[in-house]
């Protein structure tokens, strides 16, 4: 009997021996072919990046050079057509029929096309792709030619090119009667009232601290916390701008731009999920090209933007980036916080001629400037003038301004820039003698009177003050009173274009699915990017597992706590910490999308989706390493569905934690947080149900599960009286690997409600 046994022990031994030198020979490979794979990421993604900007900006160069000989093609009919009107020439002798030309230009075409049907499967591809940004092309050559030509167009002229069939935006006319925000005593804005109008630019200035920001959030209807007065009209209607925002551009102060992606990306994404989503592909090239030529992105538009590590762009030019990410979505209404802080005189002329050009198109522009050039002043149509205390001190067209303050015998001194004088008197750093013996701070109250606004109750003590001169004020002149009947006309037939087009107000952007697509293209361009930081993050779980694996031997009597317990913290702590970048970094970024109305579903998991490749190739790397070095008697694969179930849960975790705390309060949560609960899940004497909401714990059971269905032989004997005493089941490995995964689902349902809720 005893010599049986004997043989059947060896036998199992030889078995077992035989099995993970086959192993150990699988692992030598397993580990060659992750090396090379890795090296190959890491060297060559930049490579791959690369290669598609070229064939991208080399499809884009022949679609724009077809584009241009249409258009010169076009222009020698015109030419023709004129000669023969002067009967200067014959058109027969100089010039082919049109039906000749277009027979000819079309048979160019289809030679072309035969052409590429002939050619290889790249070159396809690439004809492809330019004749789909040929046609966009096409159109940009005319919108260029009407540019050129709108400072010559006559009245006839501007109504036939208003009454051309071509997609307008529709208008949005923001208007305020006594719009007053407080919060607590304190009131930031008082008795506001006036409108911005489509069509035209408005500047917003005033001393520091006088609401500009708050005049641009109450615009908006961002005034959450305060207590609001007043009405806000859009179109005429008392109507919530929040339900507009899809046709609204707001660009922050500060330049948020996704650092690690090019001009055109950043650009392009944005036009891609803002944009309606029945318009064509070529029609969204048109507009991409139409926004980085007016704001001078040419030359940097395959340049990075770049990031506080990797620098990129000038401050300058990341600013005009940072304003064209609203300009692509051809907003209605668009608010700018400083557009032109930290940009030369040139730079803001071009920004300010861009924005005039999209004003043009019937956009409500309206921008908070910081001390302008006379020129750059003068490109304004309109002026908001904030006084201290969120009061309005002038509000109309900058024409009329000077002469407005010349009534008070304000007169602004010869090579005295208008707008800073203003601001001046304004925050009494310039002594002046107003009419009437007024002082500065009743400037807004004057403003109240010469438009007959009500005056409020703050007020009423200083009217008497100013009785002398109320009727200079009270009463308009012959040529304002025009100027308002012009304004009231203009407003009508505003409303009336409105109302014709309430509908077009609802912009149908792309779904969930679809913006999910898009995002998932940004964030697998931007991992290839951060291929540096992913072969760290690599190499340190190499190295993790060498370290725990010669280290912690599994001993046989207690099923390797130890050996596991260090493996669970160690990648816990590591890939809890790599999970941070997903969120953390790009709090900003998803702010100001999930403002603009873009899906914070498809944000989330187009990251989540991405990051699941870690979540398949980390378990791998750690146990090319760990499982050769430690030779445990559980098997590769079951030590690999541990190890995926885990990296998934505390993936969860981390996103958690970004979403939650600043990068530094995460990171010190994420490296505590696996050690504390790793010490409950393995420590026997605490109770039952708090061990059980430890995920360590059902990591932990899963592996001595693992190795123990490989126990055999002598150890048969004993294997079943220590599971029994450690409270383990030998059938429950499917349950432990269930559990920890549903840890996951929970923290990311967890982390994407926290996102939502993110300010």
């Amino acid at each position: 009997m005893a010599h049986k046994f004997a043989e059947c022990f060896w036998k199992n031994t030889c078995k077992d021996n035989a099995i993970k030198e086959d192993l150990t020979l699988y692992g030598i490979v397993l580990i060659a072919i992750l090396s090379f794979v890795l090296l190959l990421v890491y060297n060559c993604s930049g490579l791959f990046i690369t290669i598609q900007v070229k064939m991208s900006s080399r499809a884009r160069k022949k679609a724009a050079k077809r584009a241009d000989k249409s258009v010169a093609a076009r222009d020698r009919w015109k030419l023709a057509k004129e000669l023969a009107i002067r009967h200067e020439v014959e058109m027969a002798e100089s010039f082919n029929t049109p039906q000749q030309s277009e027979t000819s230009y079309y048979g160019g075409l289809n030679g072309a096309e035969a052409s590429a049907n002939g050619s290889n499967n790249h070159e396809n591809l690439t004809q492809v792709h330019t004749e789909r940004l040929g046609r966009a092309y096409n159109q940009i050559g005319t919108d260029r030619t009407m540019k050129t030509n709108n400072d010559k167009l006559s009245f006839a002229g501007v109504v036939s090119l208003a009454t051309e069939d071509r997609p307008q935006r529709p208008m949005l006319e923001v208007a305020f009667k006594g719009l007053t925000l407080s919060i607590g005593k304190k009131k930031l804005l008082q008795c506001v009232t006036g409108k911005l109008s489509p069509g035209r630019v408005t500047a917003i200035m005033g001393p520091s601290g006088a609401g500009k920001t708050t005049f641009l959030n109450a615009v908006l209807g961002k005034t959450s916390g305060y207590k609001k007065d007043g009405l806000v009209l859009i179109n005429g209607l008392p109507e919530s701008m929040l339900s507009y925002k899809k046709i609204i551009g707001f660009v922050p102060q500060d330049d948020i731009v996704h650092g690690n992606l090019t001009v055109e990306e950043n650009l392009w994404f944005s036009s891609c999920c803002r944009l309606s989503k029945g318009m064509s592909r070529s029609h969204k090239v048109r507009v991409l090209e139409r926004v980085i030529e007016s704001l001078g992105l040419r030359e940097i538009r395959n340049s990075l933007v770049g990031t506080v590590e990797k620098r990129g762009i000038s401050g300058g030019q990341r600013k005009r980036v940072n304003v064209g990410i609203e300009m692509v979505m051809e907003p209605s209404l668009l608010i700018l916080d400083e557009p032109t802080t930290g940009l030369d005189s040139a730079s803001s002329q071009l920004l300010l001629r861009a924005l005039r050009h999209e004003a043009l198109e019937g956009v409500n522009v309206c921008a908070v400037v910081h001390q302008p050039s006379y020129t750059l002043f003068n490109m304004f149509d309109d002026f908001v003038l904030l006084a201290r205390g969120g009061l309005i001190a002038y509000l109309g067209p900058v024409s009329e301004v000077e002469t407005y303050f010349a009534g008070l015998e304000v007169k602004v001194p010869d090579r005295e820039n208008p707008p800073d004088y203003f601001i001046d008197i304004l925050e009494g750093i310039v002594k002046t003698n107003i009419r009437g013996n007024v002082t500065p701070k009743h400037l807004p109250l004057l403003w109240m009177l010469h438009n007959g606004y009500e005056v409020p109750d703050d007020f009423q003590k200083d009217l008497g003050n100013i009785n002398t001169i109320r009727e200079l004020y009270t009463v308009r002149s012959i040529s304002s009173e025009q100027s308002l009947a012009e304004q009231t006309e203009n407003t009508d037939s505003v409303h009336h274009n409105v109302r014709q087009s309430n509908k077009s107000l609802e912009r149908k952007t792309p779904g969930v699915f679809a913006q999910y697509g898009y995002y998932l293209g940004r964030v697998a361009k931007q991992r290839l990017r951060e291929s540096t930081q992913q072969a760290v993050d690599y190499l340190i779980l190499c190295i993790a597992g060498i370290c725990i694996g010669t280290i912690a031997r599994v001993r046989d009597d207690s099923f390797g706590v130890a050996s596991y317990g260090y493996t669970i913290m160690a990648v816990s702590l590591l890939c809890q910490l790599a999970a941070l970048r997903s969120f953390s970094p790009e709090k900003l970024q998803y702010w100001r999308e999930r403002e603009s109305g873009m899906s914070s579903l498809a944000y989330f998991l187009a990251r989540d989706t991405i990051d699941h490749f870690n979540t398949v190739v980390k378990p791998i790397i750690f146990l090319s390493t760990f499982y050769f070095f430690n030779n445990p008697r559980s098997t590769l694969r079951d030590n690999y569905l541990v190890l995926l179930a885990l990296i998934y849960c505390v993936t969860g975790i981390g996103y958690t934690f970004s979403v939650w705390f600043e990068l530094g309060l995460a990171q010190l949560f994420s490296a505590i947080v696996p050690v504390v609960l790793v010490l409950v899940g393995t420590k026997p004497d605490l109770p039952r149900f708090i061990k059980e909401l430890s995920y360590p714990k059902w990591a932990l059971e899963a592996f001595i599960i693992a190795g123990a269905k490989e126990y055999s032989g002598v150890w048969l004997i004993t294997r079943c009286g220590a599971l029994l005493q450690g409270g383990y089941d030998i059938n429950h490995f499917g349950l432990c690997i269930t559990i920890i995964m549903l840890y996951g689902v929970f923290f990311r349902l967890v982390a994407y409600l926290s996102l939502l809720k993110l300010k």
